[in-house]
């Protein structure tokens, strides 16, 4: 099913560790409704990216899931608003992320985390902060801004 022209529910909802653990990452009608918005997004981000190629690597978490990959309570990915992803044809992560934070493109949080980056838009009703951040490792704490 297509979300947006470029965005596919499969992948915005693919897990490998739900697949390995055999827990169901099918999202329900609120965190579907989010998806759509966050598809609706990353085809912003891919136009801003000259139109190339965007892999994703992580959208809807079931909360499950999200725990057993390491993830906090509140992670917007198990409410379907956020999407980590690379785009090799246009860079590195970290020009990704530069691009994004220079652009006008709204977003909550702006995240260049360890091999990708990380777009979480707000929830319904809640002002977007733009926050910026960059975490370095599993290990390392968020810095403000985003750094090399």
């Amino acid at each position: 099913m297509n979300l947006t022209l470029h965005f596919t529910l499969e992948e915005m909802t693919i897990s490998e560790a739900g697949a390995r653990l055999q827990i169901d990452n099918t999202p329900g009608p609120v965190a579907l409704a989010n998806l759509e918005l966050v598809a609706a997004c990353m085809e912003k981000i891919r136009t801003l990216l000259g139109n190339r190629p965007i892999v994703v690597h992580s959208g809807y978490r079931a909360p499950g899931i999200n725990k057993a990959v390491g993830g906090v309570a509140t992670s917007a990915h198990c409410l379907g608003l956020a999407c980590d992803f690379v785009c090799p044809e246009f860079g590195t992560p970290y020009e990704i992320a530069t691009k994004i934070e220079a652009s006008e493109l709204e977003y909550d949080q702006l995240i260049l985390e360890y091999g990708w980056v990380h777009v979480g838009l707000a929830r319904e009703g809640t002002l977007c902060r733009r926050e910026a951040l960059t975490k370095h490792s599993s290990t390392s704490g968020y810095e403000s801004g985003i750094r090399a």
